[in-house]
């Protein structure tokens, strides 16, 4: 889980359960600091978000004096500082304070994208768009590559009765396609969260906590989604009638999303 939390008035992270509990044991975040994650309705203190209240004390060695039960702070969704709640108007599940009320209202009115704190999921068709520029980006070049390789073999059998001798060629560039397809998925989405096709439009790939997915799970993403394309493509087609995360298959699969940036 990614976790979210106020430092100096600022919002922080994301960081893991594990780095969450090094900084709780550090005293870095106490009982009242403000965190969230993706599932929580809004910003909570530490204690009451993990329910250690009481035990805080002894699981971290920090204080529990000061825990409450209630928080009168939130952070503001535009500009990521800590504001009392009064002071501070809510859209939702977010909340913006007084210096950024007029620039939310204009995102408001021109219906463009607000920040809420929420993943903002990708739909089938942006998607598809992505993937056929990924199919134009490494098919175009293996496409020269084929007729590089098989035009001699043509043009030495031009007035022979007897076709072209191609023997395992074909198959040796089909199975060619497939590694530098498996080379060009696990690398982007590993290292950053997207392939250029996705990255054209303006969406990425992540996991359930809107975190990066590692190259562990771009590989095992990729093979789930060569399943998606074997069952005539209905792995894909999924994503365009699963609300309201339009996730496909490969997705299911794999526990992963398909976010705008």
């Amino acid at each position: 889980m990614k976790w979210y939390y106020v430092e100096q008035g600022q919002q922080t992270g994301p960081v893991s359960d594990e780095q969450l509990a090094e900084l709780v044991r550090s005293g870095k975040i106490n009982p009242g600091t403000l965190v969230w994650h993706e599932g929580l309705p809004e910003w909570r203190p530490y204690a009451q978000a993990t329910g250690s209240g009481e035990n805080f004390n002894a699981n971290a060695g920090t204080p529990a004096a000061g825990s409450t039960s209630q928080t009168s702070e939130a952070v503001c969704a535009e500009c990521g500082k800590i504001f009392p709640v009064d002071e501070m108007i809510r859209h939702g599940n977010a909340r913006i304070c007084a210096n950024c009320k007029p620039v939310f209202m204009q995102k408001l009115a021109e219906g463009a994208q607000l920040n809420t704190g929420d993943l903002n999921y990708a739909g089938f068709w942006i998607r598809a768009g992505a993937k056929i520029l990924d199919g134009l980006i490494i098919g175009v070049p293996m496409m020269v590559v084929y007729f590089i390789l098989i035009f001699p073999i043509i043009t030495s059998s031009r007035g022979s009765s007897t076709p072209p001798q191609l023997g395992a060629l074909p198959f040796l560039l089909q199975f060619g396609m497939i590694f530098v397809n498996m080379a060009y998925q696990i690398f982007f989405l590993g290292k950053y969260g997207g392939t250029p096709g996705k990255m054209a439009c303006k969406i990425k790939v992540v996991n359930a906590d809107g975190g990066k997915i590692g190259y562990g799970r771009a590989a095992g993403r990729f093979f789930a989604e060569l399943l998606s394309g074997i069952i005539c493509y209905i792995g894909y087609i999924i994503a365009g009638f699963d609300n309201p995360q339009k996730r496909a298959l490969h997705d299911h699969i794999c526990n992963t999303r398909v976010i705008y940036k």
